[in-house]
């Protein structure tokens, strides 16, 4: 016996059901749906979305709401001096060369240095922002800190 003469596994393959096809094909008529009420409506009703709980007020409506979303708030992907250490001495480093050693992810996102860890080579950093901490150490080794303004704002 070799592989190729064994046949198909039973029950392998199951056929999918083919609803409202007729009284035979056993889910004719209604098509697995019984009869009337929201659940055999077109749209499927209540209760096929999550929230709806038989006519008892629902859990997101029953707990109270807090807090708000600011829509005004900025998205910053963190960048750390230690880091920056992966880079030559005196090079540029950007967005673009954070990208290449992947650090920055999403492109569409500002990059803010932050100051923890400790930096030993002069480099000129350029970023969306930069925190104090962070650029008084990159100055402190001889390098440039350079804040980006975007286009768009």
């Amino acid at each position: 016996m070799r592989i190729n003469d064994l046949g198909k596994d039973p029950g392998r393959k199951k056929k999918r059901k083919r609803c409202g096809r007729g009284e035979s094909s056993g889910l004719g008529k209604t098509s697995g749906y019984g009869h009337k009420g929201s659940q055999a409506r077109s749209g499927r009703g209540k209760g096929y979305g999550g929230g709806f709980e038989g006519g008892q007020m629902p859990l997101q409506r029953r707990l109270p709401k807090r807090g708000f979303t600011n829509i005004f708030r900025e998205e910053f992907e963190i960048v750390n001096l230690d880091t920056l250490e992966q880079f030559d001495n005196g090079s540029v480093v950007d967005i673009a060369a954070l990208k290449k050693i992947g650090k920055v992810r999403n492109r569409g996102i500002k990059v803010k240095i932050l100051g923890n860890g400790e930096l030993t080579k002069k480099l000129t950093v350029k970023a969306d922002a930069v925190s104090k901490s962070a650029q008084a150490k990159i100055e402190a080794k001889g390098g440039t800190v350079e804040v980006i303004a975007k286009a768009a704002q």
